[in-house]
């Protein structure tokens, strides 16, 4: 059986209701065994220990099950943007570029935001590249205008 498996497996099994119920049982089983231990240190102890290791271990558990549901959900939204013949291919694996990267894509983005909320239907969709180049053309456009009315 592979680590990936028994990472699955207990991952399910952790978060079902009954290792709920379960580990509530042990933690009243714990109270209700205090005053047969006359709450000494060692019976401290032992729930301390106790829950120290299993946190110890479900960090790890919970870690390694975000990062395969964060890869899986990277992979759909790639194959989502390669097959839309209309969206950005330089988005494809956007997650392995830089912050830097990022900060960069996220001015551009503002910027078709700006462009977006000067169009006259609210349903139109452009790419960037499209919106940017729209943009001069409207530029160009204006420019000629004003000239052709300044003579």
């Amino acid at each position: 059986m592979s680590i990936e498996t028994i990472a699955s497996r207990a991952t399910r099994a952790t978060g079902s209701n009954g290792a709920i119920l379960l580990a509530l049982g042990l933690i009243l089983l714990w109270v209700a065994s205090g005053p047969f231990f006359h709450f000494s240190a060692v019976w401290q102890m032992t729930i301390n220990t106790g829950t120290s290791v299993v946190t110890f271990l479900m960090v790890f558990l919970i870690q390694k099950a975000q990062n395969k549901d964060s890869l899986a959900i990277q992979l759909k939204l790639n194959e989502l943007v390669a097959a839309n013949e209309l969206a950005s291919n330089r988005l494809v694996n956007v997650e392995d570029m830089t912050e830097e990267d990022l900060k960069v894509i996220r001015k551009y983005y503002h910027k078709l935001s700006d462009f977006a909320k000067s169009e006259e239907s609210l349903i139109q969709s452009h790419s960037i590249d499209e919106a940017h180049e729209m943009h001069e053309i409207k530029k160009e456009m204006e420019e000629e205008l004003s000239k052709k009315l300044d003579k």
